[in-house]
Order: structure tokens, then C-alpha cells, then sequence
């Protein structure tokens, strides 16, 4: 199966263009303390919804978010909980989400869009990733291939920029073909932006990959930021000063981005012990965990408020 053209040979050359004719005053830009700087522009048409570690806006027309925003730093990306694997209809959504039954024949993944791997360093984090909201449906090959080599990528980025800001989600557009009662759209094109905002080498990057298995490197299917808004019509990174959105927007220098990373990457040091607590039959819990208190996710101290639940909080 060939490739399908993005929009796609015209953003082809204007990315071109973009990559010849960097624009080094990337390293002149300082840093504002900007909150909420991941979150896209937003319309009172959008249904927003935040949760522990991420913020969404979700598609009702095509059953999936359009956007899946978060701040990813280095110290999150060590695994401190095993994948929930338990995929949930999220209820906070005004209409419905798909479920199950949706996926069920079609021979499609549920793809998440803010990885599993990058909530693990949290028990409600993990959980609320496997949300419907926060799922699309992938080909097997995509999303266990080149989709998942670029989450790896991605959270080595952020150990090795101690933080950074990512968006994701679908290409949505009309006349996609659709699965299940719902009638969950099938994206044919997933995309990815990374903001690292931290001196000395503030940088943008962005990424749309076909909905398919592929062997070609990753650096084959990066963008400017700018092209990613053409093609999904989300105006990113709005929150920036305009100098400083434009610059970076519409600069891609591979060079200054890793690419010659491990393919396993983010994986805790610490050992997998069985959960210690003992479920309602009266046997101790199944679950694999990392956590050094000894719990699953099922089983955590509920009581534990993470940074970015609070950080979330004041948005409502």
C-alpha cells in the first residue's frame, strides 16, 4: 500500500523550503513564563475536558479528540506503574464516546494519543490514558511500529531537555471512512508536535505520519509547526509571544533534534513485584507493579495529587 499524498505535496515543498532556510535566531529567543502554553487556541464550540496529566478537546463528529495536549519532563518518563490495559467509555463527554464494540472485527488498534508510557509515572494518570477520549483507531503496523518508535523518541527528548510540550491527535476531516455503531472516523494521518521552551536551544518540531506500516525514518515525515496548522486548521502554541510563535512555527532544523536514540527508551530501573494487597475474595492482588510502595494502580493511595492535577485545576 503506497503512501496517500498529505495535502500535501505543496506542504511537502513549503516544508522544504522551511528546512533550507533555517532561521538560527532560534538560539537568540529567552523563555516567558507562560501557564498552560501546550493547550491550542480554543472556540467556544470546543469540548474541553482536563484530566491528571493532559487536557483534550474532543470530537463529537468523529468520536475522538482532535487534540490531546501535556507537559512531559524528564522525571516522568521513568515507569513507576505496569499499563492499565482496562480501555473505559469516558463519561465526562457530553454526547458518548466509542467503547468496545466499536473496535471489535475491524482489525484496527486502539491507538492512544497520549501514550501509556508517557502516564506511568502516575496510577490515575495511567488510568484516565486509556479513556475512549484519548483513543483512535490505528492500523496494528502503524501503532506498533512507526507511531510507537516516535512515542519512544519523544519521551527521550524530554529526558534529554528536561521538559517539554507535546500535542497530538488525528488528522479529522470529512468523508472519512467510519467503524462501529458510533461511528468512529479513521484517521489516514496521525500528527505530533514537540515544544522544547527551555534555554539553551528552544526548538519546535512536528510530525504527520500516515495511518499505515512504515520502514522510512521518522525525520522523513517531520514538519514545520506551521504546515501542521495548515493541514489540521489548530493554531498551536498560541500563548507565545507572536515574534517568538512565528520564529519558532516556521523553523525545522533536524540538527537540533536526536534522532540516534535506543529504541527502548524510558524503561525504570527498578524492579516488577507483584501487588501486595489483598483483593475482597481474600487473595492478593495479580497486578505487576514498580511502584516502591509496593501497590498497583488499582491499589494506590487515591489520596496522592500529583503536580499536573493541580496544575490542571485551575483552568476549570
Amino acid at each position: 500500500m503506497s503512501n496517500p499524498p498529505v495535502q500535501e505535496e505543496t506542504l511537502a515543498r513549503e516544508n522544504k523550503a522551511h528546512t533550507c532556510l533555517i532561521k538560527e535566531p532560534l538560539c537568540n529567543l529567552k523563555p516567558r513564563t507562560i501557564q498552560h502554553l501546550e493547550i491550542p487556541k480554543c472556540t467556544q464550540n470546543d469540548e474541553i475536558l482536563t484530566y491528571s496529566a493532559f487536557v483534550l478537546s474532543y470530537n463529537e463528529e468523529h468520536e475522538q479528540a482532535s487534540w490531546v495536549a501535556y507537559e512531559l519532563t524528564r522525571e516522568e518518563t521513568y515507569a513507576m506503574y505496569e499499563r492499565s490495559d482496562k480501555f473505559i467509555p469516558d463519561l465526562r463527554v457530553k454526547g458518548q464516546t466509542a467503547d468496545g464494540k466499536d473496535y471489535k472485527g475491524f482489525g484496527y488498534d486502539k491507538g492512544h494519543l497520549a501514550p501509556a508510557g508517557d502516564m506511568a509515572w502516575s496510577s490515575v494518570a495511567m488510568q484516565e490514558s486509556f479513556y475512549y477520549s484519548n483513543i483512535s483507531p490505528q492500523e496494528p503496523g502503524f501503532n506498533r511500529g512507526i507511531w510507537k518508535k516516535l512515542e519512544e523518541l519523544v519521551r527521550q527528548w524530554a529526558r534529554d531537555n528536561r521538559s517539554i510540550y507535546i500535542v497530538t491527535g488525528p488528522v479529522l476531516k470529512k468523508g472519512l471512512p467510519t467503524i462501529g455503531k458510533n461511528k468512529v472516523s479513521v484517521p489516514k494521518y496521525f500528527y505530533k508536535i514537540i515544544l522544547d521552551y527551555r534555554e539553551p536551544d528552544i526548538k519546535g518540531i512536528g510530525f504527520v505520519i500516515p495511518n499505515m506500516r512504515s520502514n522510512e525514518s521518522l525525520q522523513k515525515y517531520a514538519l514545520t509547526i506551521d504546515n501542521i496548522e495548515k493541514l489540521t486548521g489548530i493554531d498551536f502554541f498560541h500563548l507565545l509571544p507572536d515574534e517568538q510563535e512565528e520564529l519558532i512555527e516556521s523553523t525545522l532544523n533536524l540538527k537540533n533534534w536526536r534522532f540516534d536514540t535506543p529504541d527502548i527508551v524510558g524503561k525504570s530501573s527498578m524492579a516488577v513485584m507483584q501487588c501486595k494487597s489483598i483483593t475482597k475474595s481474600g487473595k492478593r492482588c495479580k497486578n505487576k507493579t514498580k511502584n516502591p510502595d509496593g501497590y498497583c494502580y488499582l491499589h494506590e493511595n487515591q489520596t496522592h495529587t500529583s503536580r499536573k492535577t493541580e496544575r490542571y485545576d485551575t483552568m476549570n
